[in-house]
């Protein structure tokens, strides 16, 4: 999730929690009546906060989880890539080496 997207939501939870507020705030209603509402507004509000960070934080986890596996996946695969190549460079090596000595051999006759 991006970093805007993440303050988006943020800014619309604290406008529509202010603005729920205000509300009650200027509704004509008895005073213990009114806590009672603004208590629960703000329950309601902490509880649909945690259930936001719950879900940025499990997809999260899952970008890194992934990219992880991507990561290991072409770690393992430069390996594979290396050891052939180390291969490949031996083979050619002593093929040279071959080649020098039949020159060598060759030169002393």
């Amino acid at each position: 999730m991006s970093d805007n997207t993440g303050k988006t939501v943020l800014a619309l939870l604290a406008g529509a929690a202010i603005g729920a507020g205000l509300g009650i705030l200027f509704a004509p209603d008895k005073g213990s009546n009114t806590r009672r509402k603004i208590r629960d507004g703000f329950e309601e509000g902490k509880e649909n906060l945690k259930h936001r960070f719950d879900e940025v934080t499990e997809n999260l986890k899952s970008k890194f989880s992934k990219a992880k596996l991507d990561l290991e996946g072409q770690f393992d695969h430069l390996l594979a890539d290396s050891h052939h190549k180390k291969e490949e460079l031996i083979e050619t090596m002593e093929r040279k080496l071959a080649e020098l000595k039949k020159q060598a051999a060759t030169a002393k006759n």
